[in-house]
């Protein structure tokens, strides 16, 4: 099993990761905005998408801490 400080560890990178992520589908959104690319579009919603993955990271890792039910 992993130790309780390596978790937190996890954590921090997926914030970092999650932190990087939103700041690049900004960057692509707003390319979208001021060119009209379709394709920019495209890769703002895939890049808002693998945000949202990182978020999903983060749910994971907190249900991860919760003890185990009885059931």
């Amino acid at each position: 099993m992993a130790a309780t400080g390596s978790h937190k560890g996890s954590t921090t990178v997926v914030y970092a990761a999650l932190a990087g992520r939103l700041a690049i589908a900004a960057t692509k959104f707003a390319a979208f905005v001021l060119t009209g690319s379709s394709a920019m579009l495209t890769e703002a919603i895939h890049s808002s998408v693998d945000t949202g993955n990182q978020g999903l990271l983060l749910l994971g890792l907190a249900r991860a801490k919760k003890p185990p039910s009885e059931t």
